[in-house]
């Protein structure tokens, strides 16, 4: 299956979040990750569930430091990761340089005070997109 996804991530205290080549200065609180997968969006949710997984993406860093709560997958033949980082956008803040290399957003990470999902279906009933939530084996 082909898609986009919604990543929600909780961070309990102030981190340093260091990659090869940024360094990122993150509040407690919860964080939104956009990303996509145009060849298999199931392998690419779960590799990011794994704790064991070579370093590659931003967000892999976060991942070891914060808790991966849910994912929201998004099938569709059409890459909409930029339209859902727009969308995003306008509700959380953005952590500009997080993981948007490929798309002409500044970022695909923003941060929440307070838990985004209502945030989160409220953009994919609005764009008319069906999704499918997937939880953390720790959450269930």
């Amino acid at each position: 299956m082909k898609g986009s996804y919604f990543l929600v991530i909780k961070l309990d205290e102030e981190k340093t979040i260091r990659t090869k080549g940024k360094t990122f200065e993150l509040l407690p609180g919860y964080y939104v990750y956009v990303g996509s997968a145009m060849n298999s969006l199931e392998k690419r949710v779960r590799r990011h569930f794994s704790r064991e997984k070579k370093l590659h993406w931003h967000i892999d860093y976060l991942l070891k430091e914060a808790r991966l709560l849910r994912a929201y997958l998004i099938p569709s033949e059409e890459r909409l990761e930029e339209t859902l980082s727009i969308e995003v956008s306008k509700h959380g803040k953005p952590v500009p340089g997080f993981g948007a290399g490929d798309v002409k957003v500044a970022t695909n990470l923003y941060h929440f005070d307070e838990e985004p999902d209502g945030v989160l279906i409220d953009i994919l009933k609005n764009l008319g997109l069906s999704w499918k939530t997937v939880k953390s084996v720790r959450e269930m």
